[in-house]
Order: C-alpha cells, then sequence, then structure tokens
C-alpha cells in the first residue's frame, strides 16, 4: 500500500532529504557490490588453480595405492593403516572483506605415529606421503570454496538492496515528492485565486 504524504513545506524536505540518502546509499552499495564481485572473480581464478592441484594429488594418491597393492597384500596395507596414526591441527580465522568473513585455515600435524619398518617398502612411505599432501590440499579446497560461498551470498544481498533502492525506493520517493511538489503548488494557486477575490470584495466595499 502506498504511503500517504502530507502537502507540506515540512514534508517536502523530510522527502528530500530521504532521496539524498536513498542515492548515497545506492552508491555505495553499487560500489561495494561492484568490489565483491571483483574479489570473486579473483578467488575464482585461485579456486580452479587448487582443484586443478587436488585433481593432480588425487590421482597420484590412487597411483600410490596401486603401486602399494602390488607389493603388499590387502590384509598387510589395512594393518599398516592401522598402526599409523597422525594427530593434525586445524586453526582457523576470518579476515573482514567488505562485511564477509573470509575464513583461513592453516593445517598442521601435531604427533605422527610411525608404523613398523621392518615388513614395509618404500611404496608405503610413497603412499602415506601423498595422502598427507592430499589432505593438506583438500583443507585448501575446502577453504576456497567456503569463501566462494560467501562471497555469493554477501553479493547476491547487496544486489537485492541495490536493486530495491533503484527499482522500489527512489522512484516512489521521487513519485512522492513530485506529488507533494503539485499539491503545493495547486493550494499555492488556490491560494492566489482567493487573496484576488477577497481583495476585490473589500475595493468593492470601498467604493
Amino acid at each position: 500500500m502506498e504511503e500517504r504524504v502530507i502537502p507540506t513545506r515540512m514534508e517536502l524536505l523530510r522527502i528530500k532529504g530521504r532521496i539524498r540518502l536513498a542515492s548515497k546509499g545506492h552508491s555505495l552499495l553499487k560500489r561495494k557490490r561492484d568490489a565483491l564481485i571483483m574479489e570473486f572473480f579473483k578467488v575464482l581464478k585461485e579456486a580452479r588453480d587448487i582443484r586443478q592441484r587436488a585433481n593432480e594429488m588425487l590421482s597420484k594418491a590412487f597411483t600410490a595405492l596401486y603401486y602399494a597393492t602390488v607389493t603388499h597384500t590387502q590384509i598387510e596395507i589395512e594393518s599398516i593403516s592401522g598402526l599409523t596414526r597422525i594427530d593434525y591441527e586445524l586453526d582457523v580465522k576470518e579476515s573482514n572483506v567488505m562485511g564477509v568473513k573470509i575464513p583461513k585455515i592453516t593445517f598442521s600435524i601435531k604427533r605422527e605415529q610411525q608404523y613398523p619398518l621392518l615388513f614395509t617398502s618404500s611404496s608405503i612411505d610413497y603412499l602415506i606421503a601423498t595422502y598427507k599432501g592430499l589432505l593438506r590440499v583438500l583443507v585448501e579446497v575446502a577453504e576456497i570454496e567456503t569463501t566462494i560461498k560467501r562471497l555469493l551470498k554477501e553479493i547476491e544481498k547487496t544486489k537485492r538492496r541495490v536493486n530495491a533502492l533503484e527499482y522500489i525506493v527512489i522512484p516512489r520517493l521521487t513519485h512522492q515528492l513530485k506529488e507533494v511538489k503539485q499539491r503545493l503548488e495547486e493550494m499555492e494557486r488556490d491560494m492566489f485565486v482567493s487573496l484576488k477575490v477577497v481583495k476585490r470584495n473589500l475595493e468593492k466595499r470601498k467604493s
């Protein structure tokens, strides 16, 4: 339902003030939207590189597993896997980029329980080293994917606010301003005509 306005000079000034404020907010939000989009494409390029590295590491991991199965039985590999333990830590920090909380995840190995070396080969060493490398890359993938999702969410929210101001709020206020101006002009004309009538009547009385 359209907001009804009172045709007064005070209302006219109030609407002008709201239009100035809405226009300023619209300009700021557009700059924020454009900056977020630039940041998004920058992160997207980084994401492509990280995904490529993740695919390469995944391929290496499967290859390493294959070579391990050539020199060891499945039972041996499962036994070694059960004896191998890696304690790691994820330190998650956040930075603020134009209102978006961007995660920074640091992966570190705190303690590593070694498997018995007597009945193992270099293929097992390579397998474990490869999977540790894969784990690091997957943490990077999680970090960049989270960043992309948060940036997209903020871009969409900012776009909705820009569109609301551009296509709803500012046009409505502009229409209200025009309406108040027209009604004030009508009132001024009516007042002018009334004053002329009063003046004419006074002159008739004097004569």
